[in-house]
């Protein structure tokens, strides 16, 4: 690879240099704009006066005597109680992602080795019930929840999560489990193993990888909901992304706008830390997933 570099013309490298560049500013130019902002005032950050209000701090600074102020993050994390959204949110994420891999390691292991003709028309079901728009879901589950008296609690957005998640993690995991061969499980059962034992002792660590991967999609498909969490959680229990939207959608109050954007980044760093923190396991995983064994 070093040697094709090198044979390209200095130009096009330059080209391509000056192109990867530009994509990475214009592709972090939105969060680290924002990131800046939530430690200014509302004034600053949406001027229209002089777009460099937002970038020196002049009301920020005639305001709060510093060109930066926390009173975003202080106003969202304690004042309008954005730590309580983000306890569901952690609760609703981790329900959501230990019951899916659960279930889907298991399914996606059973399926892969099945010989029979049934395992391909399920994952062809669960294919169609994954295309179906959330909405769907939720308006099929409001009835029996508002029954039980069961509605505005978590523990009916984890259950319509794992329900729209769980269809995506059995393809996922099906198809990384095709791609160990069917000899280690037989060699496992060979030395005495039984077929959960294989499967726990062998299996699982050559399939870690794919978990970690299959793993933190679900983690961003609860992490991120905005329909079914908005639609099943009371307002005394709602998620981050929910508890975001309310902030904007009473923008007629001083500070909602700021509270919205401090939030915003509080939501998103986290999301950052995670990838970097897994990035070799995300790649093992997606490798793996594309490679056939």
């Amino acid at each position: 690879m070093s040697s094709v570099a090198h044979r390209r013309p200095l130009a096009l490298r330059i080209a391509l240099s000056g192109f990867l560049i530009a994509w990475l500013i214009l592709a972090a130019f939105p969060f680290l704009w924002t990131l800046w902002g939530s430690f200014k005032v509302e004034g600053d950050f949406f001027s229209r006066a002089d777009w460099r209000n937002a970038v020196f701090g002049t009301l920020t600074l005639a305001e709060t005597g510093a060109p930066f102020t926390a009173q975003g993050y202080w106003g969202a994390w304690v004042k309008e109680a954005f730590w309580r959204a983000a306890l569901n949110s952690a609760i609703v994420v981790v329900c959501v992602v230990c019951i899916s891999l659960t279930f889907g390691t298991l399914g996606g292991y059973a399926l892969s080795r099945s010989p029979y003709r049934y395992a391909f028309w399920l994952l062809l079901v669960a294919l169609v019930f994954r295309a179906m728009p959330p909405v769907t879901l939720v308006s099929g589950y409001l009835l029996p929840f508002f029954e039980w008296n069961l509605w505005g609690h978590l523990p009916t957005a984890i259950i319509v999560l794992v329900a729209i998640n769980q269809p995506f993690t059995l393809w996922m995991l099906t198809s990384f489990f095709r791609n160990i061969p069917k000899d280690l499980d037989e060699s496992a059962m060979v030395d005495g193993c039984s077929r959960f034992q294989a499967f726990r002792h062998v299996i699982i660590p050559v399939m870690w990888p794919g978990v970690i991967t299959t793993g933190l999609f679900s983690f961003l498909l609860a992490y991120n909901d905005f329909a079914v969490t908005a639609m099943l959680l009371s307002k005394e229990n709602q998620t981050m992304v929910p508890k975001i939207a309310s902030f904007l959608g009473t923008t007629q109050t001083a500070g909602n706008v700021m509270f919205a954007v401090a939030s915003v980044v509080s939501v998103t760093a986290p999301l950052f830390v995670l990838v970097m923190f897994f990035q070799r396991q995300i790649v093992s995983g997606l490798t793996a997933g594309a490679v056939k064994g």
